[in-house]
């Protein structure tokens, strides 16, 4: 899962506007970032880490251009290398960036077609080059002598075909303008605004939420549909076209946990979802009979949610954890040593607030257990007379192959076990999770008739190239992944962990 934004029409400084954005979108991605800014010549500026740990005033002097890309990353595949920071950039033909969100599910398949059909050379681990390598050499075959929309258009309707996961995209080519699609299921969110500048002109924009755009002054803000690509010429309105599309199916995990509560998706609030989360999950514990003197919710996703669940059940609602703000969000570390050191340093208890008090601890979801564990164990020890568990979303039994890093079925707390036993193994009480009907209940009651993909609860793909063969090729190469990740550490900071 990753975060993007484009501009096009901007003052001279579009890489001051481009920071702004991923700045607002710096919850969707922490291991790297990246700025490309083109004025007649792309420049690029890119590295590890924060927006704010990476760019300074002389690189943001140098990125000089009203156009502009910019994207934040965590790595699902890959890892926190410099190569597959992101945009990506190639010469030929007319000149490419590119930046995404997302994952593309035949990798090996796209790009064994690439070195050997197309004769290119693969210099990362990122699915991006995957897609910028099919896009530039469907491209290059429309044979036409400047970039032309009809041309774009085109390629992209055979990159749809040919490249098939969740993403979605933005790029910059040279002595054209700014495009941006969508895979044909819509899984990953994407969305475009204008701001009228100053003088009367109109600049163009388009994100991975909507929340970058209001930030910097944007209006008439509307999703770009499945399958749907626009090209944003300087000074034109926008020229859009479907590409390729199948049933639309968003990824119902952005709603539960990755974007931010006052974003609105494919026309869905983020916040009125959340609280409808917790109106359903308090239905789930009435028919329990189990009892809680305060509800705490684990901050900040879950909020929302636990604030309405205890409204319904008439208990009081305090904010028992104190979580520190300038630590990352722990489920997109990297690594395990990461996300393990980094729970405790994130969250601290107000002892007052559990001691000799049965409490109900609610958090969006529980994908490994860890952060849970160690929750349930700091509740302990600061006096809760009982700990309950709930999850707003249900158990997490089947790997995300679509951008979210649910990287194998081993890792997942729920594979293979009861919902007691989920309770067990964190230490809690008892546990409950949200019904996957009531999910969707929650999101139709928002006036959404989507039918959002669920795959990591009910391992269901939307994608017909997802098999058992597939899931297990994928699996395969996140564990070796993980062990060339401790590789690389054990040679940078000495012995992991």
């Amino acid at each position: 899962m990753c975060g993007f934004y484009g501009v096009i029409g901007s003052s001279d400084t579009a890489c001051h506007e481009v920071y702004e954005a991923l700045v607002s979108l710096q919850h969707r991605g922490q291991d790297s970032a990246g700025i490309v800014s083109y004025d007649g010549h792309f420049h690029l500026k890119k590295g590890n880490g924060l927006v704010r740990d990476i760019f300074r005033s002389k690189n943001m002097a140098r990125l000089t251009g009203s156009w502009g890309i910019g994207q934040v990353r965590y790595p699902t595949f890959g890892g926190a290398l410099s190569e597959d920071a992101q945009p990506f950039l190639i010469d030929y033909p007319y000149g490419i960036t590119m930046a995404h969100n997302g994952n593309v599910t035949n990798a090996d398949d796209v790009g064994e077609w690439l070195r050997q059909k197309k004769r290119r050379i693969l210099q990362s681990s990122c699915d991006l080059e995957l897609i910028l390598g099919t896009f530039a050499a469907e491209l290059s075959e429309t044979g036409t002598a400047d970039p032309e929309p009809d041309a774009v258009f085109e390629a992209l309707e055979k990159v749809l075909q040919r490249v098939k996961g969740a993403y979605s995209v933005v790029s910059l080519i040279a002595r054209l303008g700014m495009l941006a699609f969508r895979d044909p299921h819509g899984i990953r969110p994407l969305l475009m605004g204008r701001r009228i500048d100053k003088d009367g002109t109109s600049t163009w924009a388009c994100a991975s939420e909507n929340v970058a755009l209001e930030i910097l002054g944007c209006q008439d803000i509307q999703d770009i549909g499945p399958g749907e690509a626009a090209i944003f010429l300087p000074g034109q309105d926008p020229i859009r076209r479907k590409v390729g599309q199948s049933e639309h199916r968003p990824c119902i995990f952005e709603q539960v946990y990755f974007a931010r509560p006052d974003s609105i998706l494919d026309g869905v609030s983020v916040y009125e979802a959340r609280r409808n989360f917790g109106i359903q999950l308090a239905g789930k514990w009435k028919k329990l009979g189990l009892h809680a003197d305060v509800v705490i919710p684990v901050p900040d996703s879950s909020c929302t949610a636990a604030s309405t669940m205890a409204r319904e059940i008439g208990v009081e609602y305090r904010e028992g954890l104190v979580k520190n703000r300038y630590i990352g969000r722990t489920f997109i570390m990297p690594g395990q040593g990461e996300r393990t050191s980094g729970i405790r340093r994130k969250l601290n208890a107000i002892e007052s607030e559990f001691s000799g008090k049965d409490v109900l601890l609610v958090d969006d979801s529980v994908v490994r257990g860890n952060t849970s564990r160690q929750i349930v164990e700091l509740a302990r020890a600061s006096g809760a007379r009982k700990v309950y568990f709930a999850s707003c979303s249900p158990p997490i039994k089947h790997p995300c192959v679509y951008g979210i890093d649910m990287s194998t079925r081993g890792e997942l707390i729920a594979t293979d076990r009861t919902i007691d036993q989920v309770g067990e193994k964190i230490g809690a009480d008892a546990m409950i999770y949200q019904e996957i009907d009531d999910l969707r209940a929650a999101l139709h009651n928002t006036g959404s008739k989507l039918h959002y993909c669920a795959a990591c609860f009910d391992g269901k793909y939307p994608t017909a190239d997802v098999t058992s063969e597939t899931l297990a090729n994928i699996e395969g190469c996140r564990i070796q992944n993980q062990k060339d990740r401790l590789e690389i550490n054990a040679d940078t900071v000495g012995e992991p962990g």
